[in-house]
């Protein structure tokens, strides 16, 4: 795991540590492990075991979906162009439970409005966690997606507006939630942008990036904990 755990965080053409595989070794077993989907594994076991140890149940119930917008590279690959934000690249789109630990990831071009690639990441989490009920969104999310929601998935879709009478900057409930957790992954070198050609091993690094976060946290947990 030490081997990925620096290769997340350091951007492509970056030399790893002199101790380690070379780069080629390390992404073959990288791109081995996300075909079969073991990255998705380890996140979703180390996640569980993160909510117990933190009193919580391991499955989830209610969460927090967001999108956060970031430019590509001349790499190529999918990709489009965010009006909103003017910026030409990639959407990563996360739905995190109300601790901020993600349970899905879905990167799509930019261009995809936040009501469609939210569906992306609900189709995906479809009688994955039986004891969700809700989701808190942004107005982005607001009109027909709410419907869809309650129809397709079983579980409720509540907007969390920001009042017109609020002047400056000021927390809105449960979006902050989402909103330190992309603060988590801008600590990572290697989504500083979406360096990846598929948006599929750009999906990847993230899982890999948090990860890293929950063993950090599991270590210092038990640290503490130990007699």
């Amino acid at each position: 795991m030490r081997f990925f755990t620096f290769y997340v965080q350091v951007v492509p053409g970056a030399g790893l540590p002199h101790d380690l595989p070379p780069w080629q070794t390390v992404y073959s077993y990288f791109r081995r492990w996300e075909r079969k989907g073991v990255w998705q594994k380890i996140h979703f076991q180390l996640r569980s075991q993160l909510r117990v140890v933190e009193g919580r149940d391991p499955e989830p119930s209610a969460g927090i979906i967001d999108s956060q917008t970031v430019k590509t590279t001349e790499k190529g690959g999918v990709k489009g162009y965010d009006a909103g934000k003017k910026i030409n690249g990639r959407k990563r789109h996360i739905l995190v439970d109300t601790t901020g630990l993600i349970l899905m990831v879905v990167v799509h071009a930019a261009s995809v409005q936040d009501r469609d690639g939210a569906k992306l990441v609900f189709n995906k989490i479809f009688n994955l966690f039986p004891k969700f009920h809700l989701v808190w969104a942004d107005a982005g999310y607001a009109g027909s997606l709410i419907d869809w929601v309650k129809y397709f998935i079983g579980c409720g879709l509540e907007i969390v507006r920001r009042s017109d009478r609020m002047n400056g900057f000021k927390v809105l409930p449960r979006r902050w939630v989402v909103e330190r957790t992309f603060a988590w992954l801008g600590r990572y070198r290697r989504l500083s942008k979406d360096y990846e050609y598929l948006s599929q091993t750009s999906e990847t690094m993230i899982y890999a990036a948090m990860t890293h976060l929950m063993l950090s946290r599991l270590a210092r947990k038990n640290r503490f904990s130990s007699p």
